[in-house]
């Protein structure tokens, strides 16, 4: 008499095996859908109308690879990338225009005296920016302290003439009334 191990195969009465301790696989569905579907057309492509097939894309069909829902990847931007670091100088830049243009409302515009450094600092952060492509972030910081510092200029310059005009009006008042 033989014995059967656990995991042989035991011939079943109409001469066929089972091919495990529960018995044969059971059959495949000849009807089932995969288990995978199509990738979505990408961004700006039209859609085909609902119920027919799409397209197949990838590098097997001519089509550019493309990372997770249907984005392009581009390197050097995602997880695990380092971040660029603020230009020293932008942060610097729209913290004074901000201060400069604030001062207005709070200080009586004695603040506007910082708006042409913030201009000028603004300009030169943008500058070493835009001349080191990728190395350095903060250019729109930089910019709004840049354009600010521009605002708050001009607002200066119209106060001193404003005031000048003051004095030159006062003073001329006060020497044609004097005897």
């Amino acid at each position: 008499m033989t014995s059967s191990e656990p995991g042989d195969p035991t011939p079943l009465p109409d001469g066929s095996s089972a091919d495990g301790p529960y018995g044969p696989p059971p059959p495949q569905n000849p009807y089932a859908q995969s288990a995978s579907p199509a990738a979505p057309p990408p961004y700006g492509q039209p859609q085909p109308p609902y119920g027919q097939a799409q397209p197949a894309t990838g590098p097997a069909y001519g089509a550019p690879e493309q990372a997770a829902y249907g984005a392009p990847q581009q390197p050097g931007y995602g997880y695990g990338t380092p971040v660029r670091p603020n230009h020293p100088s932008a942060t610097t830049a729209l913290v004074l225009g901000l201060i400069g243009l604030a001062g207005i409302m709070f200080c009586g515009g004695l603040t506007l005296v910082l708006s042409p450094f913030a201009w000028r600092i603004g300009a030169t952060a943008v500058r070493e920016i835009d001349a080191s492509p990728g190395a350095y972030g903060g250019r729109d910081q930089a910019n709004a302290g840049k354009i600010m510092g521009i605002i708050g200029t001009a607002l200066l310059a119209l106060g001193i003439v404003l005031l000048l005009v003051l004095i030159v009006f006062v003073t001329g008042t006060a020497v044609s009334t004097s005897p």
